[in-house]
């Protein structure tokens, strides 16, 4: 309590101070350069550096940061800004920087937008300059359409001129690390269950997968042929396809890419000696609520009873029969 009541106290006392300085901004060329310096550390990441907030963070913040090249002064007061910067902005990302920055360095900072990008639009400093580290960007060039979004980068190559594809081929080889929210016209799933492609941890030469002739991974993939499965078991089929082989593999021995990964595993579905006692309502239990502390989630907000019961059918029919009572 004490700690929050003079955590409170500080703020109250920057605020005081940045008050005492309101009337009377800062116009020197040093401080100026000092809000440069700061916003450029601090505040590009969300606000980009010229404030038009065109930056990857900003596309997965919700309200985005501000875009100050869209601002008039009127509408966003000085005294506004140096409190938000002082103490943040709840139902934001805008955090306060209260025990960062002193009342100078808010009031330059603040200053610094307020003149550079609300007032003047200028572009700030460049990022690709020779002192960061960037001689001759300009040799880039070709590639600058697609990091700025003027071409969409999902543009068919056929669409594009050759120029424009040799930027391409180069945005896609050499820039899109930083710049991987490149605009396109389709943004598609963000995430998708089914493998592109497998990686070769413990490849051998000598002990070649028959199946992918690459890796120990695509073979369990594939689900297994079960004949004659009832209509109850083949939408259990599906339904294992589409929500549960992703991390208990296709062939359910959770040896798989993904499974990999996990502590603890997978549950191998296959194996006697974990499913020799496994019973239809134990398992639907467990599918239905999960097992804690392990990356079985909960699926009864997802699935129907009835659902969970084709796939429990599933189960019984291509990998391993369940106890019956």
């Amino acid at each position: 309590m004490y700690k929050r009541i003079n955590s409170l106290m500080a703020v109250l006392g920057l605020m005081q101070a940045l008050a005492a300085n309101a009337t009377a901004p800062d116009e020197n060329q040093a401080s100026h350069e000092l809000g440069r310096e700061i916003y450029n550390y601090r505040c590009y990441f969300c606000h980009g550096y010229s404030g038009d907030a065109k930056t990857l963070a900003s596309t997965y913040l919700q309200p985005p940061p501000r875009d100050f090249t869209r601002t008039r002064p009127d509408t966003l007061p000085r005294d506004q800004m140096l409190s938000t910067v002082a103490a943040g902005k709840p139902g934001t990302a805008m955090h306060g920087f209260s025990r960062l920055l002193n009342a100078d360095e808010i009031a330059a900072v603040v200053d610094f937008v307020r003149a550079e990008f609300i007032t003047h639009r200028r572009v700030n400093s460049r990022y690709h300059v020779p002192e960061n580290g960037w001689p001759n960007h300009q040799r880039y060039s070709p590639a600058f359409a697609f990091a700025t979004g003027e071409i969409p980068l999902d543009r068919e190559w056929a669409q594009l001129t050759p120029e424009q594809a040799r930027g391409k081929r180069l945005f896609l080889t050499a820039c899109i690390t930083c710049h991987d929210r490149a605009r396109v016209r389709e943004e598609g799933v963000i995430w998708s269950k089914q493998s592109v492609s497998y990686p070769r941890n413990n490849y051998s030469h000598t002990e070649i997968d028959a199946i992918s002739s690459a890796s120990v991974y695509a073979l369990h993939d594939i689900p297994p042929a079960v004949k004659n499965l009832s209509a109850e078991a083949a939408n259990g089929k599906k339904l294992w396809q589409q929500n549960c082989a992703f991390c208990h593999a296709a062939d359910g021995t959770g040896e798989n890419w993904i499974g990999s990964f996990l502590e603890p595993k997978p549950r191998n579905l296959t194996k006697a000696e974990f499913m020799r006692d496994m019973t239809d309502e134990l398992l639907l239990e467990r599918i239905r609520e999960g097992i804690r502390n392990t990356s079985m989630p909960a699926w009864k907000n997802v699935l129907s009873n009835q659902q969970m019961r084709q796939i429990v059918s599933y189960i019984d029919a291509a990998f391993h029969p369940l106890k019956r009572d």
